[in-house]
């Protein structure tokens, strides 16, 4: 396993962080929202993207694990936050991108941990 998770581009957790993070930052096209909503959506999400592409090119990367928890925590509180519980469609987003994201990336923990030490070996 290990063997895999070391290589760059090649981890699923990763890639469905992207995939979150992009369908977050992008859904304010198709919901209903209001200014709070849609810049708060479109920035946590496009975070969640790019720090998921940063640990598919450095999979050794453990911090950026942690990083993908916090900003689903922030995703997930974000409606109550910034006052955008009342669009239904952002809210749901919001929440279900956020569980989707910090299980996304405490799943990736142990594999950039074991990448991380596997390329403290070389």
């Amino acid at each position: 396993m290990s063997e895999v998770s070391a290589r760059a581009w090649t981890r699923p957790h990763d890639w469905a962080e992207v995939v979150i993070g992009a369908v977050a930052a992008l859904s304010p096209l198709w919901l209903s929202t209001n200014t709070a909503a849609m810049w708060t959506m479109v920035i946590l999400g496009a975070l969640v993207a790019l720090d998921g592409l940063v640990s598919l090119a450095m999979p050794g990367m453990v911090y950026g694990e942690g990083i993908q928890v916090a900003l689903g925590v922030l995703l997930f509180i974000a409606p109550w936050v910034m006052g955008y519980s009342e669009f239904n469609g952002a809210s749901w987003t919001s929440w279900i991108a956020g569980v989707l994201t910090v299980i996304a990336g405490a799943a990736a923990m142990p594999v950039a941990s074991a990448a991380h030490r596997t390329a403290g070996q070389h």
